[in-house]
């Protein structure tokens, strides 16, 4: 089986469970980032592995995939409102274990910032697509699921724009020492198709809904705001794959795993999104929020 094979057929099954997990929401969705989050994780330890470094692999990995769930358990009122306390606790934890676990030949500091890090990198960041699921200004189903389906659909396109674009015109390297396939060339088609992408979805998916449950986000994205929207999700979406890219060079690694059959593994698969994710609640929120007061 070849590997275009391989991944059309991953597609097939992996693209209607995201879809249906994020219109059910709730359990189905914080469920799915929690593998996500935690098998991803485990893969970024293991290539700080490595790289030399000593984290907490279970551990870690563990409280990365419970981060969506707190996320979950908050919107229902389980947990309280002071997340924030509760992280930096965990992460005094986290160093203080490297005390006794780390110390003294394990590099306790080096252990304790890679763990800390890598549950932010992934767990933190995927859980975003929890809260924009839930986002204020999402009513209903139909409204979350296109706050969480733009970035996606805009990080799916950025990866098209760039390769097809780069394969065709592109000459110059981007940063050849990280990344030696990305082009100049890609990378502006990559910005340029995102931000048609995102002025035709607030304007042929947005807008006709007006008077449904997506009332909330028309007035306040608007077609300017759609082709910003777009354009700063290409950049830290291409961001984010050289990011990933930097640390499997860092420590010689070609793919994070072989858990995805003709993808490589988990990280390899959402190293856009981990930053894309965040990137766009923020966004929504400086878009949103002036355009509705």
């Amino acid at each position: 089986m070849s590997e275009l094979t391989r991944r059309v057929l991953f597609s097939v099954v992996a693209i209607p469970i995201a879809l249906a997990a994020i219109w059910f929401g709730d359990w189905a969705l914080a469920a799915l980032l929690a593998i996500a989050a935690a098998l991803a994780a485990a893969e970024y330890f293991r290539i700080a592995r490595e790289a030399g470094h000593q984290p907490f692999v279970m551990a870690g990995a563990a409280l990365a995939g419970l981060v969506p769930i707190v996320m979950h358990g908050r919107r229902l009122g389980v947990f309280g409102s002071d997340l924030v306390t509760l992280a930096v606790v965990l992460s005094l934890a986290i160093f203080a274990a490297a005390i006794w676990k780390r110390w003294p030949d394990g590099r306790p500091i080096g252990a304790a910032a890679t763990t800390v890090f890598g549950i932010v990198y992934t767990g933190g960041t995927l859980a975003y697509g929890y809260s924009l699921r839930y986002h204020p200004y999402a009513v209903g189903a139909v409204a979350g699921s296109a706050m969480v389906a733009l970035p996606l659909i805009l990080t799916w396109t950025s990866d098209i724009g760039a390769y097809f674009v780069g394969r065709a015109l592109g000459r110059r390297k981007l940063i050849p020492a990280v990344s030696p396939g990305k082009t100049v060339a890609g990378a502006v088609g990559a910005l340029v198709l995102c931000m048609l992408v995102a002025w035709a979805y607030q304007r042929w998916v947005l807008v006709p809904r007006a008077t449904l449950a997506l009332r909330p986000l028309v007035p306040a994205l608007g077609a300017s705001g759609a082709l910003l929207f777009g354009a700063l999700i290409s950049v830290v979406a291409q961001v984010g794959d050289l990011a990933e890219s930097l640390i499997k060079r860092e420590s010689g690694v070609k793919d994070s795993s072989h858990l995805i059959p003709g993808h490589g593994g988990v990280l390899d698969r959402l190293d856009s999104l981990f930053f894309v994710l965040p990137t766009a609640y923020l966004l929504f929120d400086w878009l949103l929020i002036p355009a509705l007061r």
